[in-house]
């Protein structure tokens, strides 16, 4: 029987346009785009020329410090553009789509005759590496260290957030077979929602099963690692995201690389929130371009609106997101008695307006606006009540700052990941960049320790 984990600290944030549960069809987009700052950690080297034409599965880039790990197209086609930034930094590799698609042949493999290096080795030569993060250091995993464990959290709990039993519905022989290739690896670690009842998951084989229950961020991995396995200094553990596990089963099962993704499109200003399937880096024009709000001025969210990355209108899906937000950038100004005023419509984490009488289940709409200045850091206990990890967030941010490594080892740097701190950015009086603040004392962590 899986073993049941009741979290008492978090936050739900419950905002208008969650996605309803209907796949609905989009026009395939013709462009797609791969982004090297989507994999932290690796420093690209472009191994395609422009106007060169690619197989899907085909290589990109690779990762100049492992050449072995490779970033492949999701399509076939010509690519139109290496787009490079300031000292020729690689910013984008955009491919045209093919009307007719070619894939590089990897041939159907039967996992369970395999042993961990040949899975391993199945998986660099496909790309699919790239979607394998470690901890410590929240970057894509290296692959010449041996993970201590694997961990896979097959729900997120991040607002709006897409439920994976949509995604997973069809795809259940691709994830168990994603599951038993990591398996082949490393213990493999499966944590799931209280609500969740898809067998495929409750019965998943050749993985130890966790439950979670409880306020987000129990849907994030780094909590989840704290509760059933912590990270020590000196150990390496991956993690990956449950649409991946299926980018694998799909890898063995079919022998072609196939990277899409079920994809919901979320927010208040979406006419119809619903999910959809796209490939990773579809442009995203066609898909929101009549079934948003042009009455506002927008930001849009490649992933969710607390650790979302800003696209364009016309931008790409990253290629770790499943998730597309849509919210108001926010213009509204409230003078004269407008800092007296009930609110009962605007969300408040202490109560600061009346409209916490109206219920857990109201819907809030918030927009992209910070609403304040930084200031000093408050030592309030507020980073504490929102994340239940066995450290102490408020010191650990301070080490960060003062650039104290070995204070920062001491208060568990290890374990978390910037994602970790996004509820506490959202919380936090002094409006500090917590995210920004934890992944550059991982990188200073990671440059001291390589």
């Amino acid at each position: 029987m899986a073993n049941l984990i009741k979290l008492r600290k978090g936050l739900d944030i419950n905002l208008k346009g969650k996605a309803i549960a209907e796949v609905m069809s989009v026009k395939e987009p013709g462009f797609y785009a791969l982004c090297p700052d989507d994999f932290t950690g690796v420093t690209p080297k472009v191994v395609v020329k422009e106007q060169e034409y690619v197989m899907a599965g085909g290589p990109l880039f690779i990762d100049k410090n492992h050449p072995e790990v490779k970033f492949v197209s999701p399509v076939s086609g010509v690519v139109t553009s290496v787009e490079r930034g300031a000292r020729r930094k690689v910013m984008s590799i955009t491919v045209e789509a093919a009307p007719e698609q070619d894939f590089e042949e990897f041939g159907k493999k039967n996992v369970a005759s395999m042993d961990g290096d040949a899975v391993k080795a199945a998986l660099q030569d496909a790309g699919m590496f790239a979607f394998i993060k470690q901890r410590p250091y929240d970057v894509i995993a290296d692959p010449t260290v041996a993970p201590r464990a694997i961990f896979v959290s097959a729900f997120d709990s991040n607002p709006l957030a897409p439920d994976f039993e949509i995604a997973l519905k069809g795809e259940e022989a691709h994830f168990q077979t994603g599951l038993d290739a990591l398996a082949k690896i490393a213990t493999t670690y499966l944590s799931i929602s209280v609500n969740q009842k898809s067998a495929a998951l409750t019965q998943a084989k050749h993985v130890t099963l966790t439950v979670f229950d409880g306020p987000h961020p129990a849907g994030n991995v780094g909590v989840q690692i704290n509760h059933i396995a912590p990270v020590n200094k000196g150990e390496t553990v991956w993690t990956i995201d449950p649409q991946a596990v299926i980018f694998i089963g799909r890898l063995f099962n079919t022998g072609r690389v196939d990277l899409t993704r079920t994809v919901a499109i979320t927010g208040s200003e979406v006419k119809k929130p619903a999910y959809c399937k796209l490939k990773i880096g579809a442009l995203l024009t066609d898909v929101l371009a009549n079934n948003v709000n042009k009455d506002k001025v927008l930001r849009y969210i490649s992933g969710n609106p607390l650790t979302g990355k800003q696209i364009p209108a016309n931008g790409f899906l990253g290629a770790f997101h499943s998730q597309v937000t849509v919210i108001p950038e926010g213009s509204d100004i409230h003078e004269m008695l407008g800092w007296i005023m009930p609110r009962c419509d605007q969300f408040s984490v202490n109560h600061s307006y009346f409209s916490w009488l109206m219920g857990k289940k109201k819907e809030y709409v918030l927009d992209a606006r910070v609403k304040g200045g930084e200031r000093h850091m408050i030592m309030s206990n507020e980073y504490d009540k929102v994340l239940p990890m066995d450290i102490l967030p408020e010191y650990l941010i301070k080490a960060i700052i003062a650039g104290d490594i070995d204070r920062m080892e001491q208060l568990g740097i290890y374990e978390v990941a910037p994602e970790d701190f996004a509820l506490c950015e959202f919380v936090c009086s002094s409006k500090m960049e917590l995210q920004r603040i934890v992944r550059e004392g991982l990188d200073m962590l990671r440059r001291e320790m390589c």
